[in-house]
Formats: C-alpha cells, sequence, structure tokens
C-alpha cells in the first residue's frame, strides 16, 4: 500500500469504526442492560408473605396477620 500523509489507503476509517464500536460497547450497550442489578431484586416484605402462601407455607390466618403487621410497620 502507498503511504498517504502517515495514513494507509483507507486504514484511518477502519480505526474510526474501531473506536465507535469501543464508544457503543463501553457506553450505550450497558445502559439497555436487560439483567437487573441486585438492589432491583429485593422482594418486599409483602411480596415475600404472599410467595410463601402461595406456596402453602403458611396459613391463611397467619398470613392476613402478618400482612396486617406488615402494613402497620410501612405506615410508621
Amino acid at each position: 500500500m502507498h503511504d498517504y500523509h502517515g495514513h494507509y489507503g483507507g486504514m484511518h476509517f477502519i480505526w474510526w469504526i474501531i473506536w465507535m464500536a469501543v464508544i457503543i460497547f463501553i457506553v450505550i450497550i450497558p445502559r439497555f442492560n436487560p439483567f437487573p442489578k441486585n438492589e432491583e431484586k429485593k422482594e418486599t416484605p409483602l411480596t415475600i408473605l404472599k410467595r410463601r402462601y402461595a406456596k402453602g407455607e403458611i396459613t391463611k390466618e397467619e398470613f392476613q396477620e402478618a400482612k396486617e403487621i406488615v402494613l402497620q410497620d410501612n405506615k410508621s
């Protein structure tokens, strides 16, 4: 290839594309992460109660009692 002022043909264009790809992967792609962070996975006490009741781990009475306690704690 010929040397044109320090550039070899279209090599400067290829390097521009490579740098743009690096910027996209470092800056833009992480913003569209489909996997939530650990903080977003935390369950609320009410959600845990509902899950336990649905699994049959607690009775309806236990669920109602715990639900009242949880809702009272949220008001305070």
